[in-house]
Parts: structure tokens; C-alpha cells; sequence
């Protein structure tokens, strides 16, 4: 049931976009004003006494006011102001009235209808007020303008409230169905983040199971390899035998290595990588006022996630010395995809070489270069003309 009832309201928020088109509400308006000008045919003698022109004016106005007032807004786009749904419903006001007056039997009756379930427009106090105005006004206009009797003039103003009334139910259901879709919405983005917070947690069993059966087992292989090189070294061992040993170990250290890979791709996968350096230069240039940018050439590859963590913290550190250390006028980041690796380069400008950076912390351009130097890349940090240039390369 959970599973159908989005996607059923969604139709429908689809249909209520689709019915609120430009050109669909020009043909509504069309049609209901065609609808009420061909009623002003039944007022005896309207276009006779020249009254015609003017009471289909009035339709006009009255259709258009209400097109505006009743239509519900699109998603995204702000409601119309209160006070510009209050000068409009005074135009319906007038309209309707003037319509009763003198076409009380059609146009009158039907604006006086449209009036009064503009009303729900409003917040309920008020709403209340502009139906209580609207119910006299089309009284006075039956009773006293087109001398109706005082049955019809009931049955006109009744109508009107009954209309008025409809129109509250629509809006307290339509209000009911958009907190329902509010509240469905919720509830999809809660079970997809629990499914994300499980899959995270079955990555993390995964990187444990592989970690304590593989990896210690790869390990202890390595060791004994170890052993067998070191025996195999003696001259009077045959060489078919070391080159045996020495392949047998280069196979184990590179199992070892894959597997410590892919254990880190499972622990590691949310951890933050070039895909958040634009967030981090900015965030870096709202903390501390400093002029930063970010440069990306070549085309992304997929790193391991060791190297991705490395290009993210080495930007993240080089940043925070500079700023820390050699108060630079300007930052610039730049991440380059090489064909044989991938290259980052923070440059500042204005600033002096952060001779003691990271002595605070045991991190700095030492800690940077031993994490390049753990994924086979190197790290270069010194004083340039303008500033300080850490560079980092990593191999593909």
C-alpha cells in the first residue's frame, strides 16, 4: 500500500501542473466568459437601453479577476499576495453586484456564485467577512435593484452561501491531500536513508569479515614467504627454487595490497574525494574571507579510495596551512587527470613559506607526503616568486 500511493499522488500533483497551463486557463476564462456574455441575452432589452456593452465589460472584468483569485499556484512559484487578492475580489464584488442588479436571473446569479467561493481564498476570519459582504450585497442588488421576490432573492443568496461552503470542503481536502503527499515524501526519504545507514553497515561487516580472514591470512603467508627468501638466499639452494620463492612472494604482496584496496573501498566509500573540493574552496573561502578558486582539467577517472581521500586531504591541509601560516592574498586549486596520473596543485599567492606548518598537529607537508609517498606518488611543498606551491601526483 505504501508503495502505490506515492506514485498514485504524484499523477495527480502531475495533472494539477499540467491543468494550471497558461493556455489552458486563457481557454477556461474563454469559455466561462462566452458563457456569461451570451446570458446577458436573456435581460430583456440590455443592448436596446445600451446597457449590453457595459454588463459584458463587467463579465469580462468579474472572469478575469476570478481566474486570477481561484487558480491554485504552481509549484515553485509564490501565491498571490493578500492584498492583491483583496483589490481583486473588490472588482468581483462590484461586478457581480452591478450584474445582479440588472441580469439577476444569469450572469448576476452565477458571478455571485463565483464571488462566494472566492472567499475561501482568504483566511477564515476574513473569508468569513468578504461571503457575509458578498451574501448582502447580492441581496440588496436582487431586492432593491431588480425588485425579485423576496423568494428568489433567498434562493440567489442561499445558493451563494452553499457555494461558498463547497468551496471550504474543496480547500480543507485539497490542504489534506498535500500534507498527505508532504508526509509520504518524508517518510520515502526516512526509508531510503535507513537503507543507505544499512547498506553502510553490511559494507562494514564485509571490510571486517575480509579483513580478519583474508587479510591476516595474506599476512601470514607474507611472513613465512619471507622466511623462504631469506633460506633461499643460501648459494646452494637451486635458483629455480628463489626464482619460485621470489614470484610466490610477489604474488602474496600484491594480494595483500588489492585486498587492503578493496577493504578500504568498502570502509572508505562515503568518505569525501575530488567530488567535494568545489564545497571545500568554498566553504574555505567563506571561513576566512580569502580569495580562492578551483581549476579541473582532463577528463574524471575512477580513483581507488585511498587516493581519493589523499587528494581531498592534502587540498584540505595545503588550504589550512596557508591560511594558518603564510596569510596569502589568494588561493588557487588546481585538479588535473593526467593520461599517467592525477595532479593537484595549490598555489598561494602573497603569502610566506609555512616553514613550520603542521608542527601543531604531527600532519603538515611531512604528513602529505607520506600519504603520497604510500599510493607510489610523490609530493613536492616549497616557496615560489609570488607565494608557496604544494604539488601532489598520484599514479593512474
Amino acid at each position: 500500500m505504501l508503495v502505490s500511493m506515492p506514485a498514485k499522488l504524484s499523477a495527480a500533483a502531475r495533472w494539477r501542473a499540467v491543468s494550471t497551463l497558461p493556455w489552458q486557463r486563457l481557454a477556461g476564462v474563454g469559455a466561462l466568459t462566452a458563457v456569461l456574455a451570451l446570458g446577458l441575452h436573456t435581460v430583456p432589452g440590455a443592448w436596446s437601453r445600451g446597457t449590453g456593452t457595459p454588463l459584458a465589460l463587467t463579465v469580462i472584468a468579474v472572469v478575469v479577476c476570478a481566474a486570477v483569485v481561484l487558480t491554485r499556484p504552481s509549484p515553485g512559484r509564490a501565491p498571490v499576495p493578500l492584498p492583491v487578492l483583496s483589490a481583486l475580489f473588490v472588482v468581483m464584488l462590484a461586478g457581480s453586484t452591478t450584474l445582479a442588479w440588472f441580469a439577476p436571473t444569469g450572469p448576476g446569479f452565477l458571478t455571485g456564485l463565483v464571488t462566494a467561493g472566492a472567499a475561501t481564498r482568504f483566511p477564515q476570519r476574513l473569508g468569513r467577512i468578504a461571503v457575509a459582504v458578498t451574501l448582502l450585497s447580492l441581496a440588496c442588488a436582487g431586492f432593491l435593484g431588480a425588485h425579485l421576490p423576496l423568494a428568489t432573492v433567498a434562493v440567489n443568496v442561499l445558493g451563494a452561501a452553499a457555494f461558498y461552503r463547497v468551496g471550504l470542503f474543496a480547500a480543507r481536502l485539497r490542504a489534506r491531500t498535500d500534507q498527505a503527499e508532504h508526509l509520504l515524501a518524508e517518510l520515502e526519504q526516512s526509508r531510503a536513508a535507513q537503507l543507505h545507514a544499512a547498506t553502510l553497515a553490511e559494507r562494514q561487516r564485509l571490510a571486517r569479515e575480509m579483513h580478519d580472514v583474508l587479510a591476516h591470512s595474506l599476512s601470514g603467508l607474507l611472513l613465512h614467504l619471507e622466511g623462504a627468501k631469506l633460506l633461499a638466499a643460501d648459494e646452494s639452494v637451486d635458483p629455480r627454487l628463489r626464482d619460485t620463492v621470489d614470484r610466490a612472494h610477489h604474488l602474496a604482496n600484491s594480494g595483500l595490497r588489492e585486498a587492503r584496496q578493496a577493504i578500504g573501498t568498502l570502509r572508505d566509500e562515503d568518505l569525501p574525494g575530488p567530488e567535494r573540493l568545489p564545497f571545500l574552496v568554498d566553504r574555505f573561502r567563506e571561513d576566512t574571507g580569502i580569495p580562492a578558486e578551483l581549476a579541473v582539467t582532463g577528463t574524471p577517472r575512477r580513483l581507488t579510495a585511498q587516493a581519493r581521500l589523499t587528494l581531498f586531504r592534502v587540498a584540505q591541509e595545503a588550504m589550512t596551512n596557508a591560511a594558518k601560516h603564510a596569510a596569502p592574498s589568494r588561493i588557487d586549486v588546481r585538479l588535473g587527470y593526467d593520461p599517467d596520473g592525477t595532479r593537484l596543485t595549490v598555489r598561494d599567492y602573497g603569502g610566506t613559506a609555512p616553514a613550520d606548518a603542521g608542527a601543531d598537529d604531527g600532519y603538515g607537508i611531512t604528513g602529505m607526503r607520506e600519504r603520497a609517498e604510500l599510493l607510489g606518488g610523490t609530493l613536492s611543498a616549497g616557496p615560489t616568486d609570488s607565494g608557496f606551491l604544494v604539488t601532489l601526483w598520484l599514479p593512474t
